[in-house]
């Protein structure tokens, strides 16, 4: 399992013209599954991420969680962070999870995450998705398990 974490002002998902989440202040989050990934391991992000402490501070330190400064987090499953290019130049997306293991991986996942107290944005899983994210600083961070 893989997270891009990116700090962003606001971002927001879009399918077929219609905005299906947005968050203000707070956390993209892009997730990728692995068919060898269970719960523990949603388990194990979900609480890092809850804890991950890249929100700016009083002083503009990377000291708060989304929490604390009161954010949201937008998650959006992306099958594609698994690409592996080692065998040429189109992408193999062996490693990734097929959808019917992913796709409960990932609500687990996503209610994890709330159950922290979370403000939580999804996207649509499988859908053709457009994201408009303004980065905040920009701080990105890769957590993978």
């Amino acid at each position: 399992m893989k997270l891009v974490i990116q700090r962003v002002q606001k971002a927001s998902v879009t399918v077929e013209k219609e905005v299906v989440s947005s968050i203000e202040k707070g956390f993209l989050v892009l997730l990728g599954i692995t068919g060898a990934d269970t719960q523990n391991e949603a388990d194990f992000l979900a609480e890092k991420l809850s804890k991950l402490r890249i929100m700016g501070d009083n002083e503009g330190k990377m000291n708060l969680t989304v929490k604390d400064a009161r954010g949201s987090i937008l998650i959006v499953s992306q099958f594609t962070l698994y690409g592996d290019t080692k065998g040429g130049n189109r992408p193999s997306f062996i490693k990734a999870a097929r959808p019917e293991v992913a796709k409960p991986l990932y609500d687990y996942f996503v209610e994890k995450v709330k159950s922290f107290g979370i403000a939580v944005g999804t996207g649509r899983f499988g859908a053709e998705m457009k994201i408009d994210a303004v980065l905040d600083g920009p701080a990105t961070i890769l957590i993978e398990n």
